[in-house]
């Protein structure tokens, strides 16, 4: 009995010790930390750069502002009267944030039905498959962080529409996350393990 006990404890011990990605990074606002810290995520990154051209550090600042990192990241949900869960604000899901029926598209256009949202290589598979798709339909280069963000958000009938005008906590988001695309990249430029 001791045996087991103690081959419990141990396992308990070391798989307290692997990464969890349902939790943040600690230092989100250096991308080589961020890669230190999950060096996971660099196979991801290069393996979109090489299929769609999104640069890592566009993807990075879009994560960052959909979900912080946080692998299984869900809005909040919704209460009546305050205090009746109700259900969540979207459905939204994952590191990229996904909506259900986006991602539906995705899964049967590229993905296949064993893509995951939690899963690192899927999500930003998806982000490069839907900034793609916005450059042919809309035109938006994939180095206007910016835009692709605003797009992203409101989807690519919204930003053609315009609807982000309407919302200026949009438009400020939109720029914070542009600025953190270039704080990345520079900070990238200079990171061993990325190289």
């Amino acid at each position: 009995m001791s045996k087991i006990f103690r081959a419990c404890v141990l396992l308990l011990i070391l798989g307290s010790c692997g990464t969890r990605d349902s939790a943040a990074p600690r230092n989100l606002d250096n991308a080589c930390s961020i890669l230190t810290e999950r060096p996971h995520y660099v196979r991801a990154f290069k393996q979109a750069e090489r299929n769609f051209g999104v640069e890592t550090h566009v993807l990075m600042a879009m994560i960052y502002q959909e979900s912080k990192f946080i692998s299984d990241n869900r809005p909040p949900h919704v209460y009546a009267l305050g205090v009746i869960p109700t259900g969540r604000q979207s459905s939204a899901l994952g590191y990229s944030q996904a909506l259900d029926g986006t991602w539906e598209e995705y899964v049967d256009q590229r993905g296949g039905r064993g893509s995951n949202r939690t899963d690192i290589v899927d999500a930003t598979d998806f982000m490069g498959w839907y900034m793609t798709e916005t450059v042919r339909e809309n035109g938006i280069p994939l180095s206007d962080t910016y835009n692709q963000y605003l797009a992203y958000h409101d989807g690519r009938t919204g930003w053609r529409r315009g609807t982000y005008r309407s919302k200026p906590w949009l438009v400020r988001i939109a720029g914070e996350v542009r600025d953190r695309a270039v704080m990345y990249d520079a900070q990238l430029r200079s990171c061993r393990q990325f190289r």
